[in-house]
């Protein structure tokens, strides 16, 4: 059975969300308004890499960056829902330009240790989450504004996963995708099906109206890309974890699906990047930054 949910939801607040597609990486950033005040959130930005060359840049994070002084709007939070494996954050890069606070899951410290290890980092690698402003736990809350935002623990996909309940919106990262896309995989170090369905079934236990914003979508059999379901949507039509679903159904499901995915082509990089909070890995004695390939590591 799910666990509780930590905190009351309250679907009278009805908070501005405004998505950014990166086209690269399939990921949907966004930005969350409080429509009483200028006060703003980034929850899930992404930073531009050619891996094949090893150049950055900041083009989808500069978008967003745009929008929010174009608006006059003030950044109070650049909110990771986890250690994403697909994409770089740009969390850093938009905090250094707008302020605000960073913060993820306290369970980043189990990431930092299992990664910190494939990736054979020294002891000057922090694993302690230090690389964040804040690290929440199950039920904590944050200010956006007037508005109250709940962070709410929901592994399986990665075990620092967090859905961030902001009034009658929630940003679920990669634990649910659109209905037709079912869920996330959950083969990763600390990763587990059995516990993912947990999390999900805690989720689609929130108000049936709530909006549910996903991080990923690959358009399906064509379709357009979106990223805005509902509750009733999911719990009605989701093709992995509809109600009637059992447990023991979705993990054989999720189990067998698991072992015929690739690895996502950015998750060196990517998990180098997000474990130390966006941040690249420090430079060497001659000033130049390297990534690490761990051969037969993941």
């Amino acid at each position: 059975m799910p666990s509780p949910l930590p905190f009351t939801p309250d679907t009278s607040v009805k908070p501005e969300v405004i998505g950014f597609f990166d086209e690269a990486t399939n990921t949907v950033s966004y930005i969350v308004k409080d429509p009483a005040s200028d006060a703003c959130a980034v929850i899930d930005s992404v930073m531009d890499i050619d891996y094949a060359a090893g150049r950055i840049a900041y083009d989808h994070a500069d978008e967003i960056i745009k929008h929010i002084r174009d608006n006059g709007w003030t950044l109070e939070w650049v909110i990771e829902t986890h250690v994403h494996a697909d994409h770089l954050s740009a969390a850093p890069y938009i905090q250094k330009e707008l302020g605000g606070r960073m913060g993820i899951g306290k369970n980043i410290t189990i990431v930092q240790d299992v990664f910190g290890k494939i990736f054979n980092e020294g002891t000057e690698f922090q694993r302690d989450g230090s690389q964040f402003d804040r690290l929440f736990d199950d039920g904590d809350s944050y200010e956006i504004g007037t508005m109250t935002a709940y962070a709410m623990l929901t592994p399986g996909h990665t075990p620092a996963c967090m859905t961030h309940v902001v009034g009658d919106a929630a940003f679920v990262g990669d634990t649910l995708f659109m209905p037709d896309g079912g869920s996330a995989r959950a083969d990763f170090p600390g990763g587990d099906a059995r516990t993912l369905y947990r999390s999900i079934r805690r989720v689609l236990s929130l108000p049936d109206e709530t909006r549910l914003f996903i991080c990923h979508d690959y358009g399906p059999n064509g379709r357009d890309i979106r990223w805005e379901t509902t509750v009733a949507e999911e719990r009605a039509h989701n093709v992995h974890v509809r109600d009637g679903v059992t447990e023991d159904e979705f993990v054989d499901m999720r189990e067998t699906r698991d072992k015929t995915l690739a690895m996502p082509k950015l998750i060196i990089p990517s998990l180098q990047v997000n474990m130390r909070g966006g941040q690249l890995p420090p430079k060497d004695q001659d000033g130049k930054t390297f990534l690490k390939v761990p051969v037969n590591g993941l």
